[in-house]
Parts: structure tokens; C-alpha cells; sequence
């Protein structure tokens, strides 16, 4: 697919980005490559093959769902100064 200035300016507009005419060229140049590589990926069969998540073949070792960590919320709410059940009450500095 091919593209005029016109065209090149206009996406660069959309993109938020200042080109000048050179720069212009060569992001015709690097859109075409892209466009033709997507089209080249699209004409691969993929029939019977199914979609994976990774490349490889491989599975995320998972570790046991068990509590490591002692239980701090008694202690860490009795350092406060005013609390609400367990909520820490703080003065508001946004007004």
C-alpha cells in the first residue's frame, strides 16, 4: 500500500507528531513495510493450529496459597492515634 505526503501528514497529525518532508518519506517507507508484513502474516495457514499464550511450551510453576506472614492489623492499628473498626482515621489534607 502506498501512501502520499498528504496521507502521511494527515496520520502524523492524528498521532499528535511534527514531521518535516524528509521524515515524512521515510515513515511512508517504514508504514509500507509494516502494511506489507502484516499482509505476508495474514496469508499463513493456520488452519488446525490453536492459539497458545507463549511460544513455548512451558507452564508457570506455581507456589502453595498458604499465609507466611503473622497477622499485624491489632498491633499496627493500637500505634494510631483514632481508628474505626479497622480503618486508621487520619486528619484530611485535600480539601
Amino acid at each position: 500500500m502506498k501512501f502520499d505526503n498528504d496521507e502521511i501528514k494527515k496520520i502524523a497529525h492524528l498521532a499528535r507528531i511534527n514531521i518535516n518532508e524528509n521524515e515524512a518519506k521515510k515513515v511512508s517507507e517504514k508504514l509500507e513495510g509494516i502494511l506489507g508484513l502484516i499482509d505476508q502474516m495474514t496469508q499463513v495457514n493456520t488452519d488446525g493450529i490453536e492459539p497458545m499464550a507463549h511460544a513455548l511450551d512451558i507452564t508457570q510453576p506455581l507456589r502453595e496459597d498458604k499465609v507466611t506472614e503473622v497477622d499485624m492489623r491489632e498491633k499496627s492499628l493500637k500505634l494510631s492515634n483514632e481508628t474505626d473498626q479497622s480503618l486508621f482515621i487520619v486528619p484530611r489534607v485535600i480539601e
